[in-house]
């Protein structure tokens, strides 16, 4: 785990030129190892992310009784008894800066009938676990915790029910914390999204043998999960993440003369959303081949600068985009025109609330900026901005890369006050960027 800080300076830079494989898909991860060890035999996952967000889900799986060994660079072999397999664990259950990882994993053994408990980082322990406390409690377990935060205690159901559970607000963690509880569950197990979230757990779930049905209603898709299914191990190929491949991405387009590679990337139309805005706002961005991975769509893609104009970004891409935010926004400090991001108040209540700290920060580096309600509006002005900020990071990995890419395309250097969390997502992170042309370095001011 991440200590002491790690003050960065990123200083402007010139074209970016290279072929990278961004990090393994975090999402995707997380789910490889959860279900393979809870799946019968063995399971081989290759491109795994190794950042600390993942290994906190592998160690949590190996201290309730999964089998998980390291084989090589990013391949791990998973051997798994069954969801009957699983025990308490000898001490607390470290999520350290994920809430990925708790909020699927306090799912996951709400299903199971001992007591377990969860902690982590002093940012997640301020993220609101009550979205997933509500409906897991109709399942029959039950919780201790204070406000509904970290460290709280979960004692899962003897016997789980099976419940029909309408999200109010479209999270694909909420709806993989039921589905992965309902595993346990006599019955059918249904989720109703308002509005479409990534279905990287239906997708995994259905690769290892689960039964899910997905319906589109008027009122909404409706998934259905029949419980007790016997998951068989499998061999996962992880795509590159796609939340990762976006800072190379918006750092090439924004370089004048720069073309970039960026190979293995996952596709899932339901993660899409920062690719389509930037294909609006003129980014040059094609794609090569094309394949399926797992049931995930996967493409290289092949990066050129562009002229970036201003657009409206509707709120009903959130869901498909809601880790690329910080990024976008510094996109459109570069495009010509104004930028409007629309219903963004999920960025509340993520590693921080990033819809403040990104207006905050902007506003630091000279950038035009508003928030009016859940709105965020960037007035970019087709040039660099002026940069030359030190910007708080507030313990959050995507806000730490997305200040980094800023200054390597402003006026003057932009400093952050730690680096260390980028490993959460993207080890590697400095070297990768280097690599192509960026100029990042520890900050000795």
């Amino acid at each position: 785990m991440s200590s002491s800080p790690q003050p960065l300076l990123s200083r402007p830079c010139g074209p970016l030129k290279g072929i990278i494989t961004p990090p393994g898909d975090k999402s995707i991860s997380h789910r490889a190892v959860m279900l393979g060890g809870i799946a019968e035999g063995e399971t081989t996952v290759t491109g795994l992310l190794e950042g600390e967000d993942v290994l906190c889900t592998v160690a949590a799986l190996r201290a309730v009784g999964a089998e998980i060994k390291k084989t090589g660079a990013g391949t791990w072999h998973i051997k798994g008894g069954g969801l009957e397999a699983l025990h308490a664990s000898a001490g607390a259950l470290d999520m350290g800066n994920s809430g990925t990882a708790a909020r699927l994993l306090i799912g996951l053994l709400s299903g199971q009938p001992f007591t377990s408990t969860f902690t982590g980082d002093a940012s997640l322990c301020k993220r609101p676990m009550e979205r997933i406390m509500t409906p897991l409690k109709q399942m029959g377990a039950t919780f201790e915790s204070t406000n509904g935060r970290l460290p709280l205690k979960v004692t899962g159901a003897a016997k789980p029910k099976p419940i029909s559970y309408r999200l109010p607000v479209a999270s694909a963690q909420v709806k993989s914390a039921i589905l992965l509880a309902g595993l346990s569950a006599e019955g059918i197990t249904t989720v109703i999204e308002p509005a479409p979230t990534r279905d990287h757990s239906e997708n995994m779930l259905r690769y290892f043998g689960a039964h899910i049905e997905i319906k589109k209603t008027p009122d909404g898709e409706v998934i259905a999960l029949t419980g007790q299914p016997q998951l068989k191990g499998r061999v996962i190929k992880v795509p590159a993440d796609p939340s990762s491949a976006a800072f190379p991405l918006v750092a090439a387009l924004l370089h004048p003369g720069s073309q970039v590679m960026l190979k293995n990337v996952g596709l899932n139309p339901r993660r899409a959303g920062l690719i389509e805005t930037l294909l609006e706002m003129g980014a040059n961005i094609a794609f090569a081949n094309k394949r399926d991975e797992n049931g995930e769509p996967v493409a290289d893609l092949v990066i050129e600068s562009s002229k970036l104009k201003g657009v409206t970004v509707p709120a009903a891409r959130v869901p498909s985009m809601i880790d690329e935010y910080p990024v976008l926004a510094v996109a459109a400090t570069c495009a010509r025109g104004t930028t409007k991001m629309l219903g963004l108040a999920e960025l509340r209540v993520k590693e921080s609330d990033r819809l403040a700290l990104m207006a905050e920060g902007l506003k630091r580096c000279g950038v035009k900026v508003e928030i009016e309600g859940d709105d965020l509006i960037v007035h970019g002005t087709g040039k660099p901005p002026p940069g030359g900020a030190l910007i708080g990071t507030a313990m959050d990995h995507r806000i730490a890369m997305s200040f980094l890419v800023l200054g390597s395309v402003a006026v003057k250097p932009v400093r952050i006050d730690d680096g260390s969390f980028i490993t959460t997502s993207f080890p590697g992170f400095v070297e990768v960027m280097s690599g192509l042309g960026m100029a990042i370095a520890p900050d000795p001011a």
